[in-house]
């Protein structure tokens, strides 16, 4: 498998820009994506189907004090977003183009992240498909090995069926995750969960939001 990941590039003095590159194979081992940012030390966050980049653009100028990752597996939109944030200069923000299950499994070291951000992921609602869905029990177990004690899974879906998925899940992995409340982030405008294209764009239609967040147990 290949994927991309965003990182600086010098073309001009005082020029840069979000490219993508492809990522070494799963068998050379772990990759540390804290090393792709001029400070490693800063507190890691990543978001899992960053679409065009809206929740990134926003959330990070508010954490400057935080590096974000944003992956996607349309090139159409990792391409988008990654523009994006070129065009406003955040620095501490990268994109990955792969999909996130792999990435997390395959490359990760164990507890970086602080919080794993997953807004309105495919509800992949064809039973066939559920295997599909970001949220599974082994996924869980990543997110579990990824994160710090302490470190959140932030969850928002519009989906009914998903959000039965969710709490099924989260009730089944009670040892390893505790439900605890879900708060907007500050990007988020008045009424909103999250503030990304998505809700902004149904949220008029008057769809249930729902939200949940798991912390992983110390």
């Amino acid at each position: 498998m290949s994927a991309g990941l965003s990182r600086r590039r010098s073309l001009d003095p005082g020029d840069w820009e979000h490219v993508l590159t492809d990522l070494p194979q799963a068998s050379e081992g772990h990759v540390d994506p804290r090393n792709w940012f001029d400070d490693p030390s800063k507190p890691f966050e990543l978001e899992i189907g960053s679409g065009k980049g809206t929740f990134l653009v926003q959330q990070a100028v508010l954490q400057g004090d935080t590096n974000f990752l944003g992956i996607e597996w349309a090139g159409a939109y990792a391409h988008h977003a990654a523009d994006r944030l070129r065009r406003h200069q955040l620095e501490n923000v990268r994109m990955l183009l792969g999909d996130a299950t792999e990435f997390i499994t395959h490359w990760c070291p164990d507890s970086f992240m602080d919080v794993v951000h997953l807004y309105f992921s495919d509800p992949w609602p064809k039973k066939r498909h559920h295997k599909r869905r970001v949220i599974q029990d082994s996924t869980l177990a990543q997110f579990a090995r990824v994160l710090v004690p302490g470190g959140e899974l932030r969850m928002v879906t519009d989906h009914d069926d998903l959000w039965a998925w969710y709490e099924e899940h989260a009730m089944r992995n009670a040892d390893l995750f505790e439900r605890i409340d879900f708060n907007a982030p500050g990007s988020a405008g008045p009424s909103e969960l999250v503030g990304t294209n998505y809700e902004r764009k149904f949220r008029p239609e008057g769809r249930a939001f729902r939200a949940m967040t798991l912390r992983k147990r110390a």
